[in-house]
């Protein structure tokens, strides 16, 4: 084991669910509003992830008032309380930038039972 990887060891957390590509997620993440801290639920399709160790990232979009928001989070952010997934997608892809050009009911993943 190199050097970089025995220093990223201690920031991974454990305790994350495991979530993948296609699943619908509810984000909690830290807004720090001057010296007051408060969760906001960031909740949407995670699209894409990438990267590994603590360099390791995710993207969730959702549609909010008709306009698509994707906000790139870092996994192991201390931003970051928890990870809740609502529910598993059925989806064959790796990334799902194809969603990006989609309205409606067409955007939608399917759930597996």
């Amino acid at each position: 084991m190199n050097l970089i990887n025995l220093a990223e060891k201690k920031h991974i957390k454990k305790d994350l669910d495991s979530f993948n590509v296609g699943d619908n997620v509810k984000v909690s993440v830290v807004i720090k509003e001057g010296e007051k801290e408060r969760i906001q639920i960031f909740r949407g399709d995670v699209i894409a992830k990438r990267g590994s160790g603590t360099g390791a990232t995710f993207t969730v979009r959702k549609i909010s008032f008709g306009i698509g928001v994707e906000r790139i989070f870092p996994l192991y952010s201390k931003m970051i309380r928890k990870i809740d997934v609502v529910k598993r997608g059925k989806v064959r892809r790796a990334k799902l930038n194809y969603l990006r050009n989609l309205k409606g009911k067409a955007a939608r993943i399917k759930a597996i039972r």
